[in-house]
């Protein structure tokens, strides 16, 4: 598969993954296009060991993780974190809702269930968390518990 095939398949994923995981639009952006340079750079290397969604997927984690733990490390203000105004659609709303409680998680929690939203089988999701297949499930399941409670907590379910 060429560079531009696996680009256009799966930057769009990554982006979400990196906005799941970061929660910030610009940053996100910059954290896919590092990834995609580090998949350009190391595509002729990559052994076909495992998926090459899953060798990406690990690479965007690693960066996600990288940029998390710099950010940390550097003083800065918190900006409140801006929801859409009444007069944008519902759906919208909820997406913004959603990516602030995903944003709350820990670490690991955010990568999950990011790559959940992007229908990551859990076996892939496993190896590229590092977790057996049974505690990936058991933390998708108390994930997915964790944001219901939330978006009923604030009135967001019907």
């Amino acid at each position: 598969m060429e560079f531009e095939e696996i680009y256009a398949l799966y930057s769009p994923q990554i982006f979400r993954v990196c906005m799941g995981y970061i929660n910030d639009h610009e940053q996100a952006k910059d954290l896919t296009q590092e990834t995609f340079i580090s998949v350009w750079q190391n595509l002729s290397s990559f052994k076909g060991q495992s998926k090459i969604s899953t060798w990406i997927f690990r690479i965007a984690t690693n960066n996600c993780l990288r940029a998390i733990e710099k950010s940390k490390r550097v003083m800065k203000t918190e900006l409140p974190y801006n929801l859409p105004s009444p007069e944008e659609d519902a759906p919208e709303e909820r997406l913004a809702f959603l990516y602030n409680c995903i944003a709350r998680l820990d670490e690991t929690d955010r990568i999950i269930i990011s790559l959940v939203l992007e229908d990551l089988p859990q076996a892939e999701i496993a190896t590229i968390v590092g977790l057996s297949n049974v505690n990936t499930r058991v933390k998708i399941h108390r994930i997915k518990e964790k944001l219901a409670a939330k978006f009923k907590q604030h009135g967001q379910f019907d």
